[in-house]
């Protein structure tokens, strides 16, 4: 199945401490790289969530945001870490000691160093698990956002390759046509230059020419490529790399039949295979 490495999903939960809310995106990304952003009483979970970033996604630029505001009527009951505070104390006494003027210790500074004051935890812990299940919904969302647009890349890829597919039919149809109006053209040539025909020679060099502009090897690789493609769109594992390689794959065989053109329509053919092959190759930068 195929994936987009964009998307965006919101997951948002009121409860009894207060409302809490997750928003993951994603973009593209050689490689899977999270970042997640939590509150301080939430760095617990940060480990776990990494773990499950991994373990359901494959590559992409993910970004988390939890957010929690808490109740605003709500009072909890303070608490303050008595040891903690005590050290803080001593060892602002040592400083001042060793100060000429000092300033004397600020209790609001004391009560802001982390750590030291507190609320009720009781109920932490079932906030933890309804951050937990949160982000759970919110990343079933994203890989659905996902998938959405990976099934609209797919048929947009897909469409290109029946392009390509086409013409390929229309230029291996045109080659014998082609190649005997080469061959007539020469021979026109040579009579408006009023010189004596050596039909030996000419049928030496026609096969010499035939074999150099020959592009069946080109067209039989490109066909390949085009179902090798397909087979891999068909795929349930990451396929981003993959199809990003097939591209340059199509992209050299272009650039051989490009150089290989013998007259407009070989040539028209080549620069409409190096489009279809440029717009997949745009696409495929947001597969993951």
């Amino acid at each position: 199945m195929v994936f987009s490495m964009t998307a965006f999903a919101r997951s948002e939960l009121s409860t009894d401490q207060g409302n809490l809310a997750w928003e993951l995106r994603s973009v593209n990304h050689r490689y899977l790289e999270a970042t997640l952003r939590l509150p301080d009483a939430f760095r617990d979970l940060e480990g776990p969530l990494r773990e499950r970033l991994r373990k359901q996604l494959a590559r992409g630029k993910v970004e988390c945001t939890l957010r929690f505001n808490p109740v605003t009527d709500a009072h909890p009951d303070l608490s303050l870490n008595q040891p903690l505070l005590d050290q803080l104390i001593e060892a602002a006494g040592r400083i001042r000691s060793q100060l000429d003027n000092p300033s004397p210790i600020n209790p609001l500074e004391l009560l802001a160093w982390p750590g030291v004051l507190g609320g009720s935890e009781q109920n932490q812990p079932d906030l933890l698990k309804q951050a937990d299940t949160l982000f759970n919904q919110a990343l079933d969302e994203l890989k659905q956002h996902r998938a959405r647009e990976g099934a609209e890349l797919r048929a947009l890829i897909e469409e290109r390759l029946d392009s390509m597919a086409e013409r390929v039919i229309t230029l291996r149809e045109m080659m014998p046509t082609l190649l005997a109006a080469h061959r007539q053209k020469l021979i026109d040539r040579f009579n408006e230059a009023q010189l004596e025909l050596d039909v030996t020679r000419i049928e030496q060099e026609l096969v010499m020419l035939a074999q150099k502009i020959d592009v069946a090897e080109e067209l039989d690789r490109i066909d390949t490529h085009i179902t090798e493609t397909r087979h891999v769109l068909n795929g349930k594992a990451a396929m981003g790399r993959r199809l990003d390689f097939l591209m340059q794959e199509f992209n050299r065989e272009a650039n051989t039949l490009g150089s290989k053109a013998i007259d407009a329509r070989s040539t028209q053919t080549a620069v409409d295979l190096k489009v279809y092959i440029e717009q997949m190759r745009e696409q495929v930068q947001n597969i993951e």
